[in-house]
């Protein structure tokens, strides 16, 4: 399942070798460290997670369209080179934005991204609405990059 999955991302098997191994090798990790009540869906999410970081580091992209399309083979879209998603001014200005959003929002933010949660296990563990763990994710999002670029400027 996770070789088929990494070769609809990545579309070369030699890429979807490795990326499995990196995989599992993170999976060791993150087992320790995260209580998973769903593995397949989980593993399935880290699985995705991980072969768009890998196309996102060689700044290629996968449609949403072509994903979710199980008919079609997923097409690569190349991108012009363009400069670093973070350099160092922005992962110091993301640092200090993350302290001023609103609790709600940095928890929401922290536990999807750094923590790879979804919504129902974010709801769960904060006690917050489901449609709240949207919002706060959502909004937090706008104000950290709002935040970021008005920081990364100065």
């Amino acid at each position: 399942m996770v070789f088929a999955l990494c070769y609809k991302y990545l579309q070369d098997e030699d890429a979807s070798k490795d990326a499995v191994m990196q995989i599992f090798e993170k999976l060791v990790v993150d087992l320790q460290t995260h209580e998973v009540g769903h593995f397949k869906s989980w593993l399935h999410s880290v699985c995705r997670n991980f072969c768009l970081m890998q196309l996102r580091a060689k700044k290629t992209f996968v449609s949403a369209a072509d994903v979710g399309n199980e008919e079609d083979e997923t097409f690569l879209i190349a991108m012009e080179p363009e400069e670093p998603l973070f350099n160092d001014q922005k992962l110091d200005a993301l640092e200090k934005c993350l302290g001023t959003l609103q609790a709600e929002q940095r928890t929401a933010i922290q536990l999807f991204y750094m923590q790879e949660k979804c919504y129902s296990e974010i709801s769960q563990e904060t006690g917050f609405d489901l449609n709240k763990v949207k919002s706060y994710i959502q909004n937090g999002k706008r104000n950290l990059k709002i935040c970021i670029e008005k920081n990364g400027r100065e």
